[in-house]
Parts: structure tokens; sequence; C-alpha cells
């Protein structure tokens, strides 16, 4: 495989676009099954952390055929490359971390709307922009300051009137506990991503797709260890069978939205870790932003949720933030192509040329 800095434009934009539509499931379906899991009498709320992270062992799917791609090309001397002892301790205490986000998130979508919840989106772009200047020094132009501020806008007027969408039998107390989790599940989140950047950079070995998968199943697997501890705590493994019997859908489709839910939620997290592997965390984090509206919409068909005027004026504004950054990296990638086209060598190349 190619190393990250060596990938051609032409394979990175395909990769991009990939980890886009994979992101974009786990974006919008993630927080719709969760919602379904707990309106349809689902009250476990570390099993649902559980199932953010549960699906990691689908991971070995593309890491086999990444191998077998590999052993074909390199005959069968091939060897298995794995992640050095410090890319995997650094990996396996983000993904403690990840485990800890998760839990905030549950209990916070346990106790509000899908409009309310997506508070965290725009709080999470916020941090992720503060994480990535400080931590891998990504540079701000006044295209992504603009479409961060629109992104971080929009999202927030999707909670300015939270209160009146908040769900039957939740008392203020306890709607007030979701919202405070929430928004530490985003700060949490939020730097999460340019920690996955950082250790791009500081890994000192060739940054491969496999070794994106390696260290996506690193996080997922320490992050679902950690939830395990929690169940066990908790007591969920043996409240499953009693639930699934009390589920309104029945307990055949409790288990069916167990297992999708996890599949979805894995689907999120390799989108996610793929666009920073070919982009940046910032990237990352604008288009978790950007499919916010789609996720509200989704929420208004499938639990009648209120389309209110705030959420109009978000989507406008997110999709202006979207065209904004995007043009802004159309912007940049004009420019740096013409700084290619006109360095020394590329003239000396070109005079080389015209002279035969």
């Amino acid at each position: 495989m190619e190393e990250r800095g060596k990938l051609s434009i032409n394979m990175r934009k395909i990769l991009l676009l990939i980890n886009c539509l994979i992101l974009s499931v786990g974006v919008c379906g993630g927080p719709l099954m969760m919602r379904l899991y707990y309106v349809e009498g689902g009250s476990r709320i570390w099993l649902s952390s559980w199932l953010q992270t549960g699906g990691w062992p689908l991971i070995f799917i593309p890491l086999a055929i990444l191998y077998l791609y590999r052993r074909k090309t390199e005959g069968s001397d091939a060897k298995v490359y794995f992640m050095t002892p410090r890319v995997f301790v650094a990996a396996f205490m983000l993904g403690v971390l990840t485990g800890l986000d998760d839990f905030l998130y549950s209990w916070g979508v346990s106790k509000l709307p899908v409009s309310t919840s997506s508070l965290l989106v725009a709080a999470q772009l916020a941090f992720t922009a503060v994480g990535a200047f400080f931590m891998v020094k990504v540079k701000f132009t006044s295209y992504s300051i603009n479409a961060v501020i629109l992104l971080t806008v929009g999202a927030v007027l999707l909670g300015v009137r939270a209160n009146s969408d908040r769900p039957e039998g939740i008392t203020n107390k306890a709607y007030i506990i979701g919202f405070i989790m929430t928004l530490l599940a985003a700060a949490v989140n939020g730097i999460i991503l340019p920690c996955v950047e950082f250790i791009y950079m500081k890994a000192k070995q060739a940054i491969t797709a496999a070794l994106v998968l390696e260290i996506q199943m690193v996080m997922c697997f320490a992050a679902t260890a950690f939830c395990t501890i929690g169940m066990i705590a908790n007591k969920d493994f043996q409240a499953i069978s009693r639930e699934s019997k009390q589920f309104n859908l029945g307990d055949a489709r409790y288990f069916t939205v167990i297992v999708w839910s996890a599949i979805i939620w894995q689907c999120f997290f390799a989108g996610a870790i793929g666009v920073i592997y070919c982009s940046s965390a910032l990237m990352s984090g604008v288009l978790i932003a950007i499919l916010l509206p789609v996720t509200e919409l989704l929420a208004v068909v499938f639990f009648n949720e209120k389309f209110s005027s705030e959420k109009g004026i978000a989507l406008f504004l997110s999709l202006w933030g979207f065209i904004s950054y995007f043009y802004g990296e159309f912007k940049q990638t004009k420019k740096q192509s013409k700084l290619k086209t006109k360095s020394p060598e590329n003239e000396m190349t070109t005079a080389q040329t015209e002279t035969v």
C-alpha cells in the first residue's frame, strides 16, 4: 500500500469519496438507531454505549482483503504489518477516551430528542478546530474559518427551542443532565479527531490504509472493553433478554436494532478516521457538521419531530458553510498546483523539452 503522503491525487480523491459515503451512513444512521432503541423501550445506557464500537470485529474483513491484495502483488513472502508498540499504546488510550465519550453521548441521547442532541455536532466542530490548530498546526483560511462559524452557529440554532421538544416522561432535571452530558461528549469527541491525526504525524512508520484500520480496530476494542466493564457493573448482560421481551417492536426486532446499530456506528468510526487519513481532522469535523441537517430531516420523518424555522435556518447556514469550506479547498489546491508548475525543477524540465 502507498504511504499517506505518496498517494496519487486520483487515488486520494477516490478514497476520500468512499470514506465520506461511509461517514454519511454512520452520522445519519447512528443517532437515529440509538434513538429508536430508546423510543421503543430500551433503557440500558451502557449497552447503547457498547454498541457504538461493538462492531469492531468487522474491521478484520477489509484488513484480510488488504493482506490478500498484498500477497497477490508481493508474492508469498508478503508480511503482515502491524503498528509499533508506541502507536498501539496511543491508539488504546485514545480508545478508552472514546469509550467515555460513547457513554456520555448515550446518556445525552437517552434524555434528549435527536434535534437537541445534534448540539453535540456544533460543539464538536469548535473543539475539533481548536484541537487541530494547536495539535497538528492546521492552517486556517478565511473560507475555513467562515465555514466553522457558519456550521457551528447553524447547529446551535437547532437547540434554541430544544426545551419545547423535550420527550414525554423526561423531567427537567433529567433533561438538564442529558444536555450537560451531550456537551461534555462534544468536548471529548472534538479532541479525539485531531488526536488521531496527531498519531499519524508522530507514528514514525508508513501510514498505510492497513495501519489506519489497525488503529481504528485498537481504538474500538479499547472503547468496547471500557463499556463492557460498565455493562458488567450495571448488570446489563442479564437484562438484555428481559428487555428484549418488553421491547415495543418485538423480541426479534430488538436484536435487529442491536445488530444494525453496531454495524452503522462502525461506519461512523471508519468514515471519520478514513477522512482524517485522506485529508484532515478538520475536514472530518466539517463533514460531520454538514450531515447534521440530513439527520435532522430524517428525525422529522421517522420520529415526527417538528421542523421549526430554526432548523430551516440551520440547514441554510450548513449548506453555506459547506460551499465556503470546499471553495476554499478548491482555491488552495489550485494555488498549490500553480506553485508546483512554477518551481525551478519544472521550469528546467520545460526548458529542456522545448530545446529538444
